[in-house]
């Protein structure tokens, strides 16, 4: 029943935004009321107590200011934009699990190890190159198609070494990736376009990554270029080349996921361009049509349409959390809207702004979404709340400077937030507290908060 309640919901709110005409603004609220009920007692007991809080700080903000019954009911909605997406971009994975790649990536793993520099090198690319399509799916995928390669290295920790590599690679694209909410959401927010902001988050992207690999290959030379186990484990890991009865023995295969997404970026850029629709519906819109036409072309458009039965089925009623914490959140924006709550933080920062200079005051937002990512907070759920409180307009920042900010703190909240779902599915991957996986990107998370500042200094002055 849920299930049908979330896909109804966005359904209809897909619709507004594509045809404005249509006025479902109150059924859309009743339905997202329907749902926090209808979730209430399904959620995890640490996502209720916040969901609660956001809604009863919200209906006190809402009570204060006098707004009508009819002010609490369309109160509710925001947010949906992310959910839908949410929804919808795993989708962008079914391709790649049907065309079997990973065995493209085992390949190329066999041929091109020569120490656990490499590894470590090769596991966080593949992190990364698979991130700006699979999102979460990333991590899993690249765990299991590299796990072959651990018997081949003597390394102390191998769930140490496989987490670091894994996060640090996926987390990066997180920056500038279409399919990733809090591009999105920030876009949005800020009202700059993603095209023109790629040539700013590209760079940081690359160089937080470059960075990773610089300390990992300190961190190889320092213990020496460790040799092959024993050639018995090099066979172990040209016999997982065989990925469901079909070999695939050339790691040039991988080369379609890289034109992949060169196209699908592509074709957000250009629909971007034309259409004036919500960045989020417009990622959203194109997800399923593009997944099923790589499909097509791999001659499995049947099992695409498998897959997209399977994931209706089973992936929504698993996002019953996010729904619950979402809609809740996007209630107490809407509070803070029509209360004026967020004019008045906003213009507590630009009194701020004028005490500490705009210098220090920049380079401190990328820290706020890292603390609020400790307090239980999704780093989407934190970047709305803090770009709700944040214009730039009234706080004399350029959009494309405070997007930069807020993108790169996001990214440190989930390389070390150990409540997020990146830092969780990982603990569940290799059996790890997540505060332990947390700790061990601590090092590499200050390193790269201190470079976004750098990066934030240098365009300050050019910009």
């Amino acid at each position: 029943m849920i299930k049908y309640l979330f896909i109804i919901t966005l359904f209809l709110y897909v619709l507004t935004e594509i045809f404005p005409s249509m006025q479902l603004s109150y059924v859309l609220s009743i339905l997202c009321m329907v749902i926090i009920v209808s979730t209430l007692f399904y959620v995890k007991r640490f996502v209720k107590i916040l969901g609660i809080v956001f809604l009863l700080i919200g209906a006190l903000m809402l009570f204060t200011s006098g707004a009508s019954w009819k002010t609490y009911i369309i109160s509710f909605g925001p947010m949906l934009n992310l959910l839908t997406l949410f929804s919808i971009i795993p989708i962008l994975a079914i391709p790649i699990q049907i065309g079997n790649y990973a065995g493209g990536i085992q390949e190329l793993v066999n041929r091109k190890l020569k120490n656990s520099g490499h590894l470590y090198m090769l596991t966080s690319g593949i992190s990364y190159f698979l991130s700006i399509f699979m999102n979460l799916a990333t991590l899993p995928m690249t765990y299991h198609s590299m796990k072959p390669a651990l018997q081949v290295f003597s390394l102390q920790s191998t769930g140490r070494f496989m987490s670091r590599a894994i996060t640090r690679g996926f987390a990066m694209p997180l920056l500038w990736a279409p399919v990733t909410p809090i591009v999105g959401i920030v876009i949005e927010m800020t009202g700059v376009s993603w095209s023109t902001m790629l040539p700013y988050l590209l760079p940081l992207s690359i160089a937080g990554l470059l960075l990773d690999w610089f300390l990992a290959g300190r961190a190889a030379s320092k213990l020496g270029s460790e040799k092959l186990a024993g050639s018995a484990s090099a066979n172990e890991i040209a016999t997982t080349i065989e990925v469901s009865g079909k070999s695939l023995q050339s790691p040039k295969r991988i080369g379609q996921i890289l034109v992949a997404i060169l196209i699908f970026n592509i074709c957000i850029a250009i629909f971007d361009y034309v259409f004036h629709l919500s960045f989020l519906i417009l990622v959203a819109l194109l997800v399923i049509p593009f997944a099923f036409c790589w499909s097509f072309l791999l001659k499995k458009g049947r099992e695409f349409l498998t897959g997209l039965q399977i994931h209706t089925n089973t992936y929504l009623y698993k996002m019953k959390d996010q729904f619950f914490i979402f809609l809740s959140a996007g209630f107490f924006i809407s509070a803070m809207q029509f209360s004026g709550t967020d004019h008045r933080l906003n213009e507590m920062f630009v009194v701020f702004k004028g005490l500490v200079g705009i210098e220090m005051f920049l380079l401190m937002i990328p820290v706020i979404p890292l603390i609020l990512a400790f307090t239980g907070l999704h780093p989407a759920v934190a970047l709305a709340l803090l770009a709700e409180t944040l214009d730039p307009t009234q706080l004399g920042i350029s959009p494309q400077i405070l997007t930069v900010s807020m993108l790169g703190g996001a990214v440190s909240a989930f390389l070390m937030g150990p409540y997020n779902a990146t830092i969780g599915l990982m603990s569940g991957i290799i059996n790890e507290s997540p505060f332990k996986i947390s700790n061990w990107n601590a090092p590499f998370t200050v390193l790269y908060l201190l470079l976004v500042m750098v990066y934030l200094i240098i365009l300050n002055v050019f910009i």
